[in-house]
């Protein structure tokens, strides 16, 4: 979109509790911090906030959904259309017996947290999954043995024409990192199964998983979490270890010395860079393994020149 176009959209579009943003920096919502600027952001309010956006949107307009941005990697010719930014107005978490209730702008870590503090076990692998519960029900996040898919009671969501429904587990199709969801679909709330426990023995395994990612992954750095799916049977880990790419890197871009299947911005990485070097580590793992490793990190946005 141009500016005209952009403008015009804006005014088509109703008074909002939330935010809408036009031409807004995306690489500050990004924890690599880099990319391009969304034609219009909405962050919007709750729910009704958006259902009322939606059901005015015209439908030749793309739609991007966001959470924190932990798993994402925005290009640099930035998003076209309206992205839609769930935040604190979709954050709540309560218990409801051992039923466990979140909004999609909910980080996993707080709803670990929270279920541990209400005696509830389960959900102690959400310590160790960066973003919030819209992108774990969405991609079926996991980690340390456990994955949503294990405890998904049901969720909520609502379609680009405002329209709300109630999905269980069997309408997500989950596999391996991936739920078979229309890409129209915006989760907005979901609950999980969990059981009673101690409260010492769950914070402590949330201990135990926490210190593990510490040791082993590049905290603290302009990361996007895992790069590539583990494939069936091995570790991306180890196939990129062994195919020579450890600490590759082109500019700012780099592949983790301590986790070779994290990739590192530095500083100055432009998202083109960052995706160049994924490429070329796939490149060098099919040359070495024969394996084809696939993307987890989500790619979105045009490249730079509008492509």
């Amino acid at each position: 979109m141009n500016s005209e176009e952009r403008k015009s959209l804006l005014a088509t579009l109703p008074h909002v509790k939330g935010r809408l943003v036009e031409g807004a920096p995306m690489a500050r919502l990004s924890w690599f911090r880099t990319g391009g600027n969304a034609d219009i952001l909405f962050e919007p309010a709750d729910e009704d906030d958006l259902v009322k956006v939606l059901r005015c949107l015209p439908g030749s307009v793309p739609i991007t959904v966001i959470g924190v941005g932990s798993n994402l990697l925005v290009r640099d010719g930035g998003i076209e259309g309206l992205v839609i930014r769930l935040g604190r107005g979709f954050s709540d978490i309560c218990m409801r017996g051992n039923v466990v209730n979140a909004g999609a702008g909910a980080m996993d870590v707080h709803v670990a947290k929270a279920a541990a503090k209400s005696g509830l076990t389960g959900l102690e692998f959400l310590v160790g999954v960066p973003g919030t519960i819209g992108g774990a029900v969405r991609m079926n996040a996991g980690a340390y043995g456990r994955e949503v898919k294990d405890v998904l009671k049901h969720a909520h969501a609502v379609d680009r024409f405002g329209h709300i429904e109630e999905l269980q587990p069997e309408d997500f199709g989950f596999s391996y990192r991936h739920a078979k969801l229309k890409d129209d679909m915006i989760i907005l709330k979901a609950s999980f199964h969990a059981k009673l426990g101690e409260t010492d023995a769950i914070e402590e395994k949330m201990r135990e998983i926490s210190a593990s990612r510490s040791e082993s992954q590049p905290l603290g750095t302009r990361t996007g979490g895992s790069t590539f799916k583990n494939p069936e049977g091995a570790h991306a880990w180890k196939l990129i270890d062994d195919a020579g790419c450890r600490g590759m890197s082109i500019g700012d871009a780099q592949v983790s010395e301590k986790h070779c299947n994290f990739l590192i911005n530095h500083g100055g990485a432009s998202a083109a860079e960052l995706e160049t070097l994924g490429e070329q580590v796939r490149e060098r793992v099919k040359a070495n393994s024969g394996v084809e490793l696939e993307w987890e990190i989500r790619r979105i946005g045009r490249n730079a020149g509008g492509q």
